[in-house]
């Protein structure tokens, strides 16, 4: 007997054990997920996982948490990350609901990497950087608040740059060509790796935001 797609993908997402399926149970205690105290950086939209799988053997001291709200997307993520890494956790969450999956403080940089640029004008309030957004991730990351961005979208990049700039965020390392930088250090995603070897050029921010 066949056993539908959707099926196959919850199965697998259950018995991963990189997959934390009770996620919000773990707010306030993700230290004890991970046996330490190391930083936590999460991701919002991992996708397949790559670049979080990098990062955690490229910085054993630190924690990532890769969230994805597709669920097809996060069975092929826990495919990708290795059981035997220990500083990796994936979660099957919407962005919007970070405050209800981490207490305030509790991770101290977020990645947001190629997100969906909702191209129409009218859908700007969906726009991961849209400044509601960037006001619930300073809330729940409480002091010293960090985001690093990337993109290959242009619309998108001079959209966040104003939104980051109505919310009083202070940026950095602004680059328009990443790959063509002086930039050191970078680690790519799946997407970044297509588009870089397309010749497209690959926009990049760091912003934070210090509490008054």
């Amino acid at each position: 007997m066949r056993i539908r797609k959707r099926a196959w993908t919850e199965a697998e997402i259950e018995n991963n054990s990189k997959v934390i399926n009770d996620a919000v149970e773990y707010k306030g205690r993700w230290s004890e997920l991970f046996g330490n105290d190391n930083p936590i950086y999460v991701e919002v939209g991992c996708g397949k996982g790559g670049f979080i799988t990098k990062n955690a053997k490229a910085y054993p001291d630190v924690n990532y948490i890769g969230i994805e709200r597709q669920q097809a997307v996060v069975a092929v993520a826990a495919r990708k990350v290795e059981a035997e890494l220990p500083n990796v956790a994936l979660v099957w969450e919407n962005a919007r609901n970070l405050s209800e999956l981490f207490e305030v403080g509790e991770f101290q940089r977020l990645y947001l990497n190629f997100s969906d640029p909702w191209p129409k004008k009218r859908m700007y309030k969906r726009r991961l950087t849209y400044r509601d957004f960037l006001k619930s991730y300073r809330e729940v990351m409480g002091q010293n608040a960090e985001i690093f961005f990337k993109t290959d979208n242009r619309d998108l990049f001079e959209f966040s740059l104003n939104e980051f700039c109505a919310d009083d965020w202070k940026m950095s390392n602004i680059s328009l060509d990443l790959h063509n930088s002086d930039y050191e250090g970078n680690i790519m995603t799946e997407y970044e790796e297509k588009f870089s070897a397309a010749g497209m050029p690959i926009y990049r921010l760091e912003a934070r935001y210090e509490t008054k």
